[in-house]
């Protein structure tokens, strides 16, 4: 009992935290301009109308983060399993997060043989959303994300791996990560405003349409890491492959 008081609070204090932080700054930016509009330039009422949308974006994303946990705790997140093509999902993503992370390249290597995954494409699509994202969040400035899909016949999952370049992270984290509120403490994550739910909720969608998640982090010539999100989706069975027109 003791324990789920303390998780609860935990739960509350965090929440509490990350929402004043955006709704402070909305406030602050919002009634400078109105105090002052006539004495800031355009430049300047772009700038400060760009930080009320982009917290605005952030505290959308904290609350819809926060209800997703909140039926998973609560086990009523409802997933309805159908066939689908994830080539044209990734694709969309991409160009979303492309916007907000002008200075990141994203790459997209699909194979052509990928069959269909049977999986909610709700759930999916904020799978990927989460996990480039995420890649593109903690990737070095001007690096490229790079996106891959193949299929293994031999176990019947398709994979969709995702590869960012940046400070990497320690064996040892590895689970740690897709714990709820988990936050690895480094420069970067530091400069990075996040409340670690985002993974949580991912590992939960990935097993609760029987698939896996797992993450790799390995140093490369030039000093940094190449971290990999690999995500394994069960493929749609032989006949229904044959059946998928899927347009890869």
């Amino acid at each position: 009992m003791k324990e789920n008081e303390k998780n609860y609070e935990d739960f509350i204090s965090t929440v509490s935290h990350e929402l004043r932080t955006p709704l402070t700054s909305i406030r602050g930016f919002a009634q400078t301009m109105l105090a002052s509009w006539d004495k800031l330039d355009d430049e300047n009422k772009k700038k400060f109308l760009k930080i009320i949308e982009d917290q605005s974006n952030r505290l959308i994303n904290l609350v819809e983060n926060m209800l997703s946990v909140t039926k998973v705790s609560l086990n009523k997140d409802t997933v309805i399993l159908k066939e689908i093509c994830i080539s044209g999902i990734i694709e969309t993503v991409v160009q979303v997060i492309k916007s907000q992370y002008p200075d990141k390249k994203f790459e997209i290597n699909t194979d052509r043989k990928t069959p269909a995954i049977l999986a909610d494409k709700d759930k999916f699509t904020q799978i990927i959303t989460n996990i480039i994202e995420n890649a593109a969040k903690y990737g070095e400035e001007n690096s490229t994300i790079k996106i891959t899909t193949n299929f293994s016949g031999s176990n019947n999952y398709v994979s969709i791996k995702v590869t960012n370049t940046g400070i990497g992270i320690a064996e040892e984290d590895y689970a740690k990560i897709f714990t709820k509120f988990s936050r690895l403490d480094s420069p970067l994550t530091r400069k990075v405003q996040g409340s670690g739910l985002g993974l949580y909720i991912t590992k939960n969608l990935v097993e609760k349409m029987d698939g896996k998640i797992s993450v790799k982090s390995i140093p490369d010539k030039d000093g940094q890491y190449l971290t990999t999100f690999e995500v394994l989706m069960p493929a749609c069975d032989v006949e229904k492959q044959a059946r998928a027109k899927c347009n890869m």
